[in-house]
């Protein structure tokens, strides 16, 4: 018998039946005792291995770029790393193909106001659904939405209803802070913005601490934009919530071969970076909280751009 299972056998007479002798009194007493002992003993130890895998998340990122007190501007905060090679794997194309590599951040691009309200286009439109896990998407360019364990067409599965739902001035808007990071990017890079295109997948994201429940749940895996995507040319973030008062966890971080920097998210904030593997990176699991963040993607190739959307 287990120690548990001789306590239980101990208490339960003490509690249900109080007119046992005093010996039997005293075992019950000591039993209890020791049940107590012990899950005090499991406690403590289920809190020390909580606290060690917390740290051990925190310990990763020795570097921290920006962090989500600071604010960056009017210029961009920039790193520049060698390019990888692999662009050589694909046509190049001169005056966007990358030949200057880094990442970098800046806060003058989009205001705290207009990242408010494209957060509110997101939770407007990821209340029509919504995934299973803890990550889910919108795309308003190929109408992309999780749901449940997979994905619909917002405009095929809402019909003419959506409209009621997103207005043309959301989508003015969209179009306008894309059309600005695209210029810093250019601006930073050296690049002419009319080779310069969107690409896909270009979405909205909202990431919470719910279990995953299929593959497309697991954010946190590190990845190359470029291997994964293969059009990605220029990758950025436009965060629209506040790491440590919004949630907790979700850091962007880039994993170089002696260092793991990251960047904190600040609404409002833009960051971002060549796609090849000089830039490898995750997402820290968010661990409470929501983040909501928008991932614009940028191609050099025309063969792989996509529109800007619109109200269909």
């Amino acid at each position: 018998q287990t120690a548990e299972k001789r306590a239980m056998i101990h208490v339960h007479p003490f509690l249900y039946f109080c007119r046992g002798n005093a010996l039997r009194q005293g075992s019950a007493w000591r039993g209890s005792r020791a049940t107590a002992a012990l899950l005090l003993v499991t406690v403590s130890v289920f809190v020390a291995a909580l606290w060690l895998y917390v740290t051990s998340l925190d310990s990763d990122v020795t570097e921290t770029l920006v962090s989500q007190a600071e604010f960056v501007s009017p210029q961009p905060r920039v790193y520049n790393i060698q390019c990888s090679e692999d662009y050589n794997n694909y046509k190049r194309y001169p005056g966007c193909t990358p030949q200057k590599c880094g990442r970098a951040v800046i806060d003058a691009v989009v205001s705290r106001e207009e990242a408010q309200s494209l957060k509110r286009l997101a939770e407007r439109g990821l209340a029509l659904a919504g995934s299973e896990g803890g990550a889910s998407i919108l795309d308003l360019h190929s109408g992309a939405l999780s749901m449940g364990r997979q994905f619909v067409n917002i405009y095929r599965y809402f019909g003419d209803h959506i409209g009621d739902v997103f207005t043309e001035e959301d989508f003015q808007l969209y179009r306008a802070v894309r059309g600005r990071i695209q210029a810093v990017i250019a601006d930073t890079f050296g690049l002419d913005p009319k080779l310069m295109y969107l690409t896909k997948p270009t979405f909205f994201s909202r990431i919470n601490s719910t279990t995953a429940k299929t593959q497309h749940d697991e954010y946190w895996h590190p990845h190359i934009d470029k291997v994964t995507y293969g059009s990605f040319d220029y990758t950025s973030l436009l965060y629209l919530s506040d790491y440590g008062s919004d949630f907790s966890g979700g850091r962007f971080i880039f994993m170089d071969q002696d260092s793991n920097s990251t960047v904190e998210p600040r609404a409002g904030r833009v960051s971002f970076f060549s796609s090849g593997s000089e830039n490898i990176h995750r997402v820290e699991k968010v661990t409470w909280g929501t983040r909501y963040a928008i991932t614009v993607s940028f191609t050099c190739d025309p063969e792989y751009a996509i529109s800007d959307p619109a109200l269909h």
